[in-house]
């Protein structure tokens, strides 16, 4: 199509650019940073590695600013500002001294305040390994309540400033993890296809520590992905003392232990003492580790304000302690860094068998009544937003790239609050009420800024004038969001007579949407450019979502269409205009039916005519008994002065005695239209409920209203709903890990040591991002729960699936927030809005249709659900439809129903990132888990790809230039793949098999001298990344 020398041309010009491309290239020449620039260790003797460093958390007790900046003091005394400044300080009286620095978030912030000479001065310390970056990503991630898609977002976009400013020797080579609340498979896989070479943890459960303490097994080798096999291996550490230092030795100002004071000749000489008491310390601690080589932390939250404090006393005690070996001590301590440490390790068990450990590390548990299980369901309005923010993100990212918006600060801006939200102490719902408040209000601000560029890309779409490089078009469509949807409430679809709908599609094929729209009129056509009318129907909004604190709308009805075919990477706009004389009018409430289905569709519940309760549901052929009912919990409340006197709270989930039923009964009204039909129930004052069957969905919607909840104490309140069924699960459940893999669960089971819980309920609580599913093997069903936020639940009792909904807890639960987890909005209680979508299918299903599919389907249409955009017309319907285009998709052709296109957008120097990944793992479905094929050579409509790279999954550097560590295991894949999954060993040999010989499995070819007819190949849950260089036309 193009001139080939020209498209060559590009390509080398683009993969002979170090780094991909950085400002600071030309000084790397002269750099000795990573494993070049380590302390050498010293044979014989036990290597204490000090890791100098500062835990900061991108928002927690205060504000991100009030943590930057110092302010708030009396809530805190934490000024990163002051560390950044004060530690380069001390790294310029000392060339040994080392440093690391984690949360890019912050330092950025720093960064960018810096003169042209503070600058050079740290791009010196970081080319000579006195400074080190490690994990990189925007901020530390929590590992329970983040999905996928938004990790591997937030740690690209620090890893993309990092590489911009330092180049290589920016390029974080450890993941370290020291204050998340339990550790995620995922995230294992995520920092290894990063190219990592190890993963640092802090918190572990008390069990589970205690018997790798005995067994000496605190580093082993962590399997990321059954699917990725020996790929996703990554070398894992516990750390000894989680992050902090030995007891009695922390010398930051805001530490109370005793410097090192070196004068023989004061009274207060202590250097002898210190050093036997370290030394104890050291030869106690070293005893579980099989190495020489020992990581001690030297820091703490916010520590290094006065890094000198620090400095002076760590030089000081190297020196001391080293000085012993002259009488014959064997510990020799370095200032060192974890990426010096695991590389240290690794020379030294070059023919070691390391543990292979293949499960995960929640729940965590930190004595035997704290189960740090409550945060995966608290504040749930947050872990919405969050999730609603990562949709719009990738709708941002791909209209910047299909209408050539090119980079933007609003694009920058939203890419940085989604990767704070992603935070520990954020998304996690730990943070104070006035943190929370401001994430939110970051994220709306974000998100309003974002809706400038998704405006203006999709007027120069509407008028196919992408060519034009300027915001300037033809014509110009006010496009407007409805961020209160979910409240029914929208000013221009309440107030307008006749507006546009506009569904934009993020996911890369064509979907069907049922189309929801708060109208306050009896009557409405709605048709499509061509004229043609679509069936549609009205719904009265319940009553207990119209009386919702803070609801502002005079919208009496839900309007409701099928919207079919809405284009992959595209959309499609709707006419819809006021007309009372429809004989289509709103549904009525019956009292009849208690059978609830829709024309054509496969779905159906029945409801008992007596108590209002589900009791039986039909989907996909399968019928299966099911009762579902909303249940509570009382939190345990104590003073926190041990562990018997643990309250529940953000952190923990401790209940006060057995669960309770909110009610046997419920009052019902029942709504069947030819679209939609539902059930309608009330609990009690603060749970609703609307049970909902839809004409195109393959699952029954349970759509929740909880809150307020009463708060009158002295115990909070804790909101869960049950699905019980009849089938027979031995004990076991499966969750996800982080939205990707599914891991088996069994209650009151740990696979790698032996549990004794203390806590029945929150002992068996798991975090569930996106789905739980229990399976009965005997019948071959599964039944699958799927959510629309980040929870907390499991199976307690056969055949059973319990998910914890809303929480208040009225007491803290001393783990350090200090405030009770007590929401409010409008002055009432929180009340939150959300729904969970259960499905049902046969475990023998293959060919495309197993539960699997069908899970997978749901979850990622919940994920990047098509956005809404509304449009009121001064004019008539048909010169809008004259003007402009109201359907268009991105791609040529959809992808198969296994490959979605997870990243595309604008890079830098007019490229895009973009991401290709295979939905699903080697075991789940016949033809579904085949490897999948696509050409990229005529994928996207408006553009051409004339260049393509592979890169790492951060997309901070060149896939063939990726050579992590290598550390051998003493198990091998074969076992893995058959070992717990209730794998059906024939078939996964026959894909195993078509896999591996696969041969992208072996080298992932850069594929940049092969443009023509270009064909990626992709294995089962392969994420590949790529920089593409494009030309428009």
């Amino acid at each position: 199509m193009y001139d080939k020398p020209a498209i060559i041309t590009f390509v080398l010009l683009l993969a002979g650019t170090e780094g991909f491309p950085s400002e600071n290239n030309r000084k790397l020449s002269e750099a000795n940073c990573g494993y070049q620039s380590c302390t050498p260790v010293k044979e014989g003797y036990t290597n204490i590695h000090i890791v100098a460093h500062t835990h900061d958390d991108v928002g927690w007790l205060k504000t991100v600013d009030q943590y930057y900046y110092g302010s708030n003091s009396n809530t805190q005394k934490a000024g990163v500002q002051y560390i950044l400044q004060t530690v380069m300080d001390s790294l310029k009286r000392n060339a040994d001294r080392k440093f690391i620095y984690v949360e890019t978030a912050f330092f950025w912030k720093w960064w960018i305040k810096q003169s042209d000479s503070m600058k050079q001065e740290v791009i010196n310390y970081v080319n000579n390994g006195q400074l080190e970056f490690i994990s990189g990503g925007w901020s530390m991630n929590d590992e329970a309540a983040t999905h996928y898609h938004s990790i591997i977002d937030q740690m690209t976009w620090g890893l993309r400033r990092l590489n911009d400013t330092f180049g290589s020797c920016g390029r974080p080579k450890i993941g370290w993890q020291i204050d998340p609340f339990g550790h995620s498979k995922e995230m294992a896989n995520i920092f290894a296809q990063l190219g990592f070479d190890g993963y640092l943890v802090g918190r572990i459960d008390y069990q589970d520590k205690e018997y790798r303490w005995k067994t000496k097994t605190p580093e082993v080798v962590w399997r990321g992905s059954k699917s990725l096999g020996e790929s996703s291996d990554i070398f894992t550490g516990v750390l000894y003392k989680e992050y902090g230092p030995p007891s009695g030795f922390c010398f930051d100002i805001l530490c109370n232990d005793l410097p090192f004071i070196d004068d023989p000749d004061s009274f207060e000489y202590n250097v002898d003492d210190r050093v036997d008491e370290f030394l104890k310390y050291v030869n106690d601690s070293t005893q579980i580790y099989t190495t020489s080589n020992y990581i001690m932390t030297m820091g703490g939250d916010f520590n290094y304000q006065d890094a000198e404090a620090w400095f002076v006393n760590l030089d000081k005690l190297i020196y001391y302690v080293n000085k012993r070996q002259e009488s014959g001590s064997k510990f020799n301590l370095i200032y060192s860094t974890p990426s010096c440490y695991v590389k240290a390790v690794n020379n030294e068990t070059q023919d070691k068998n390391w543990v292979l450990k293949d499960d995960d590390f929640f729940p965590y548990g930190s004595d035997k009544h704290s189960y740090w299980t409550g945060y995966f369901t608290s504040r749930p309005a947050v872990k919405r937003f969050e999730r609603l923010g990562n949709n719009f993100l990738q709708v941002c990212k791909q209209l910047s790239a299909l209408a050539n918006v090119g980079e933007s600060t609003s694009l920058d801006n939203l890419r940085e609050v989604m990767g704070v939200l992603q935070h520990h102490d954020a998304v996690s719902g730990t943070e104070k009420q006035h943190v929370a408040k401001d994430y939110a209000r970051q994220l709306q601000r974000a998100i309003d800024g974002c809706e400038n560029i998704t405006n203006t890309a999709l007027n120069k779409l509407f008028n196919n004038e992408t060519s034009k490089s300027e915001s300037g078009y033809t014509n110009t469509v006010p496009l407007k969001t409805c961020p209160l949807a979910n409240i029914s409430q929208c000013v221009t679809t309440e107030n307008a007579d006749i507006f546009v709908v506009t569904l934009y599609n993020p996911l890369s094929r064509s979907v069907d949407k049922l189309v929801k729209l708060p109208v306050k009129g009896e009557g409405y056509n709605v048709t499509d450019k061509q004229g043609n009318t679509y069936v549609n129907e009205l719904l009265p909004i319940p009553d207990f979502v119209k009386n919702i604190p803070g609801r502002n709308s005079s919208a009496n009805y839900d309007l409701y269409f099928v919207a079919k075919n809405v284009p992959a990477l595209g959309w499609k706009s709707f006419i819809i205009s006021l007309d009372n004389s429809s004989s289509l009018k709103p549904v009525h409430s019956t009292k009849s039916a208690s059978f609830l289905t829709v024309d054509d569709s496969t779905a159906s519940f029945v409801i008992n005519d007596d108590t209002g309760l589900v009791e039986k549901m039909s989907l996909n052929n399968i019928s299966v008994a099911l009762n579902q009912n909303f249940y509570y919990y009382k939190g345990f409340v104590a003073d926190n002065g041990d562990s018997e006197k643990r309250s529940s709270g953000a952190y923990v989930f401790r209940p006060d005695g057995n669960i309770n039923k909110t009610n046997d009964t419920a009052e019902l009204n029942l709504f069947e239209g030819s679209l939609v039909s539902e059930a309608r129930q009330n609990f009690n004052e603060y749970i609703s409920q609307t049970v909902r069957v839809n004409k195109i969905e393959n699952y029954i919607e349970f759509d929740w209203v909880i809150g307020p909840i009463p708060a009158s104490g002295p115990n909070g309140i804790e909101v869960v709903t049950r699905y019980s069924t009849k089938l027979a699960t031995d004990s076991v459940f499966y969750t996800d890990s982080n939205g990707k893999e599914m891991l088996k669960r069994v209650r009151d089971y740990r696979p790698t040591w032996q549990l004794n819980n203390s806590e029945p309920a929150a002992g068996n609580y798991y975090p569930i991002t996106a789905k739980i599913a229990i399976r009965d093997e005997v019948q071959g069903i599964e039944l699958a729960v799927l959510n629309d936020r980040a929870q907390g639940g499991g199976s307690l009792n056969d055949g059973e699936i319990e998910i914890m909904i809303h929480r208040n807890c009225l007491h803290d639960d001393g783990f350090g927030v200090g405030e009770a987890l007590n929401e409010t909005a409008f002055d009432k209680g929180l009340v939150i809005r959300g729904s969970h979508f259960l499905t049902v299918g046969n475990l023998n299903d293959q060919n495309g249709n197993s539960i699997s599919a069908i899970a997978k389907d749901i979850a990622q249409r919940k994920l990047l659900d098509t956005w809404t955009f509304v449009t009121p017309l001064e004019g008539n319907a048909d010169e809008y439809k004259s003007k402009y285009i109201m359907e268009y998709s991105g791609l040529r052709s959809a992808l198969p129903k296994n490959v979605q296109i997870l990243t595309l957008e604008p890079w830098k120097d007019s490229t895009f990132l973009f991401r290709l990944e295979h939905l699903f793992d080697y075991d789940e479905d016949s033809l579904l888990s085949q490897p999948a094929l696509v050409n990229l050579t005529e994928l996207f409509t408006g553009f051409d790809i004339v260049s393509l790279e592979e890169t790492t999954l951060g997309a901070n550097q060149w896939l063939k230039d990726s050579d992590r560590l290598k550390f051998r295991t003493n198990s091998t894949l074969e076992q893995l793949l058959y070992e717990d999954y209730n794998t059906n060993i024939e078939y996964a040999n026959v894909v195993k098999n078509t896999w591996i010989e696969t041969p992208k499995i072996k080298q992932k070819s850069t594929l940049k001298d092969n443009l023509d007819g270009l064909e990626i190949t992709l294995n089962p849950s392969d994420i590949r990344t790529f920089i593409i260089g494009i030309r428009r036309f």
